[in-house]
């Protein structure tokens, strides 16, 4: 008799959801604690362990590190992209000085007790600058808040715990506090190995290199996960090839893994997340800076449609808007809504389009020039808007629903 072949088992529908989610958490907080918001996450990533491990070393080359209390995603970022720093809790990127002085804290910690009071660490991180050679100066101000920073950084990251006390009264008042060090989580901290590097640069290169087995595959997808908007011009022969043979099965990929969605055009692709959680930026949203951007992408693109129509795709990626164009549109989306901006907008035409530049840069959406022209991507045209005044009660004109109170 011949044997009859049984059909496989239906995969189980919660599984996969409860593996979507934990991946999303992952991608969206690197690291994940039992003591911290992700403390429901980090049990799906402990149940679904080894299907997530092979998920992120097959698919984008990610090294997924389980621990009892903690997990941690090693991303290894896109090299030389400057394009998301570590921001401060007021929004502000960290500078130099705040990242200096991270990392002597990072080192300073490998030392110290599991309680200790914030002046104490304080002197453990001016040893640790003398033995590093870097000249800090903790009574001043600036490097207070730079210090304070970094210690706020540490205890989001779930390495340092208030206990009693406030840090940010202690930047600004010198009050006492106390904390409490998770050692065993600062190894979770550091996703590459340091040796034989020369500097900063060279360690983010050898981060960003894919995996040997996955070649372009795993390149272009870490781009679609780390930065949403895909360029094809600026893929290399190889990945773009391999980009044109698989760009609609991936459709399949990111949304069964992560939820996401791939709009695929001809200058390449935008991820998006429906639910509007995997991002660290914004964009659209509330706010008159933002509103600005909004109205200057919508005249913009729609004045730059004709020349890109003429263009290949891959020459019509970046447009580039000169400052005479740029300058006249802002001062006619000021002249229409201004009315409808928050008071610092309205009163200062330059500072709209100053918030708005920050916006659309961060967004990936433009690059700036040194002589002050933008190069606007493709992508810019998909979020153009055509808005129109509303009155909310009490009188106030508006743009948008999600508006800032007026100052």
């Amino acid at each position: 008799m011949s044997r009859v072949e049984r059909p496989a088992p239906a995969e189980d529908v919660q599984a996969v959801a409860e593996r979507r989610r934990a991946a999303r958490a992952l991608l969206r907080r690197p690291l994940l604690h039992a003591d911290g918001p992700g403390a429901d996450d980090l049990r799906l990533v402990r149940r679904h362990r080894a299907e997530l491990e092979r998920l992120f070393a097959d698919g984008l080359g990610y090294r997924l590190v389980v621990e009892p209390g903690a997990a941690r995603l090693m991303k290894s970022g896109l090299g030389r992209d400057a394009g998301r720093p570590l921001l401060r809790r007021s929004g502000r990127p960290f500078g130099p000085r705040a990242y200096a002085l991270l990392c002597l804290t990072i080192a300073a910690l490998g030392r110290a007790r599991g309680q200790l009071l914030v002046d104490e660490l304080v002197a453990q991180v001016r040893s640790a600058a003398v033995d590093a050679g870097i000249d800090i100066d903790l009574d001043a101000i600036a490097d207070r808040r730079a210090l304070y920073a970094a210690l706020s950084a540490l205890v989001d990251l779930g390495v340092l715990h208030e206990r009693d006390g406030d840090l940010e009264h202690w930047a600004e008042q010198r009050t006492a506090s106390l904390l409490d060090v998770r050692r065993d989580r600062l190894p979770l901290l550091v996703s590459a190995s340091l040796g034989g590097l020369d500097g900063p640069g060279d360690l983010l290169d050898a981060a960003a290199l894919p995996s040997a087995a996955g070649g372009a595959r795993v390149a272009v997808r870490r781009r679609l996960v780390e930065s949403p908007v895909l360029s094809t011009s600026a893929l290399t022969e190889e990945q773009a090839e391999w980009w044109r043979r698989n760009r609609n099965r991936e459709r399949e990929w990111f949304a069964d893994r992560f939820g996401l969605e791939l709009e695929i055009r001809a200058e390449g692709a935008l991820a998006v997340d429906p639910d509007g959680e995997l991002t660290d930026r914004e964009f659209p949203g509330g706010g008159s800076g933002r509103q600005f951007a909004l109205l200057l992408l919508e005249r913009l693109a729609e004045g730059l449609r004709p020349a890109a129509r003429e263009r290949d795709a891959g020459d019509r990626t970046w447009l580039r808007v000169d400052p005479g164009t740029l300058a006249a549109a802002a001062d006619a989306i000021h002249a229409e809504w201004g009315r409808g901006l928050k008071k610092e907008h309205r009163e200062d035409p330059a500072a709209a389009l100053a918030d708005a530049t920050v916006v659309l840069r961060d967004s990936g959406l433009v690059r700036t020039e040194p002589d002050g022209s933008w190069l606007l991507h493709a992508a810019a045209a998909r979020y153009a808007v055509r808005a129109s005044i509303t009155e909310p009660d009490g009188g106030q004109p508006s743009l948008f629903a999600q508006q800032e109170e007026p100052t």
